[in-house]
Order: C-alpha cells, then sequence, then structure tokens
C-alpha cells in the first residue's frame, strides 16, 4: 500500500510485536531525510507479510526520527535483520552520513484509552511519558492505573493513550496522542499532570525511565510530529 499521512492503527489485534528506535542525526535539518530514507528504503524492497506497518516521527528538538514498527512476531523480524538489514542500513548511511543507532526495544501493546464522545481527529502532537519497572505485574499495574484515573478525568484534547510493556519487563511507554501541542500545555499546567504522576509513583515497582527512545544522556519526555507512514497489511 501507498505512504499515508495516518497515524498508526497502535490497537491493531495482528501486531504481536512492536518495535520502537531512535535513528540520532547528526543536525536538525537531517531528520526528514533521514525519515524519507527509512520509509523509501521499505517501499522500495520486498516487503515479508509479517512487516505490518511502518510510522516515522520526527523529535520536536530535532535530534532524531523516532521509528515504530508493527510486526506480527519478533522471529519474522529477526530473520529479516539477518539477511536484509545490513544492505538497507547501508545504503542509507552512504547518503546521510552520521547517522546514530542506539539499538531498538522490542513491546507489546497492553491496553489503550481513548477519549468518549469526542469527534474522532487526526493527533497533532505524540507525547512519550515512559516509567522503569521492575517486571511484568508492575508494568500492567501501572497502565491500569493511569487509565483508570484517565476515565475519572476525561482529559480534554486526549484523543489516546496506548500503553505499551517492554518484552523484558524494564519499562513501560505511553504513546499517547494528542489534538495538538497547547492541549498537551494545558493538561500539563492545570495540576492533571500533577494528578497523574502520583497515581503512578504510588504503583510498587515503578520509577520515571529516560525519555522514548533511551538516547543517551537524556531524560523526559519525548515531543513529536508524525512525518509519515507506510502500511504494509491493513489492519484488519
Amino acid at each position: 500500500m501507498p505512504n499515508t499521512p495516518a497515524h498508526p492503527a497502535m490497537r491493531r489485534p495482528d501486531a504481536g510485536t512492536v518495535l520502537v528506535s531512535a535513528w540520532i542525526v547528526p543536525a536538525p535539518d537531517l531528520q526528514r531525510r533521514a525519515a524519507d530514507a527509512v520509509l523509501d528504503a521499505w517501499e522500495g524492497q520486498p516487503r515479508p507479510d509479517a512487516m505490518l506497518a511502518l510510522s516515522a516521527f520526527l523529535s520536536a528538538d530535532g535530534s532524531h526520527v523516532l521509528n515504530y514498527a508493527q510486526w506480527t512476531d519478533d522471529d519474522a523480524h529477526r530473520e529479516w535483520v539477518r539477511h536484509r538489514r545490513p544492505a538497507t542500513i547501508g545504503r542509507i548511511d552512504e547518503s546521510i552520513p552520521g547517522i546514530q543507532r542506539p539499538g531498538l526495544v522490542r513491546y507489546t501493546r497492553y491496553r489503550s484509552y481513548a477519549s468518549q464522545g469526542a469527534p474522532v481527529r487526526r493527533p497533532g502532537l505524540l507525547v512519550t511519558p515512559a516509567f522503569a519497572t521492575t517486571g511484568p505485574a508492575a508494568q500492567r499495574a501501572l497502565a491500569d492505573a493511569v487509565i483508570a484515573s484517565l476515565e475519572e478525568e476525561q482529559v480534554p484534547g486526549l484523543l489516546g493513550a496506548h500503553f505499551h510493556l517492554s518484552k523484558d519487563g524494564s519499562r513501560v511507554v505511553n504513546f499517547a496522542q494528542w489534538e495538538d501541542t497547547a492541549a498537551w500545555q494545558e493538561f500539563a499546567a492545570n495540576g492533571t499532570a500533577a494528578r497523574l504522576h502520583a497515581a503512578v509513583s504510588s504503583v510498587p515497582g515503578v520509577t520515571d525511565a529516560p525519555a522514548v527512545p533511551a538516547l543517551p544522556g537524556r531524560t523526559g519526555v519525548g515531543h513529536y510530529r508524525l512525518h509519515r507512514s507506510l502500511v504494509n497489511v491493513p489492519a484488519p
């Protein structure tokens, strides 16, 4: 299927694994070129059916591209890595020297929150609060606590919150889709963010984690805008 400006269908049931990785660029003006390079590389080669979709997001600070890839399973992705990745990455690095890749993290989407009663809108901002956890029980408890709080709060401008659990049990990422930056800023300023953070802090085995992705020397919450997506297999 062709490239699309649509955000990824994060709740698609056939995505058995979600691969999140950063491409750190040498300069902000290379962000778009790097995002286009990875999407063009996929579009220009045979794609396994196990590769469902790939979305490239640009960080607000200009430092990196966030790649969000959905596959049916990890084994299929590892097979592609063994046989196809070196040549694909090599061609990109020839055209855009200096890209750094700290590595990918494998996630499973656990639960999602969606705003009730609001008209469907295309998200204008992706925010990625992340938390370190001591294992699967803490991961699930954190996501459950935040979703329960969101259902009570009904936060204006929050279109969706998709909780992803790393497969090693070490972290949770909330891929939060906002109507726009102004809505997120209002949320951060009006006390709702503090109440949600208090709910998280009460969960045993949870602490704040480095921003997603875990970039060297950087902590906090990542802010992103979608560049474009490639859907290989439509969501069921």
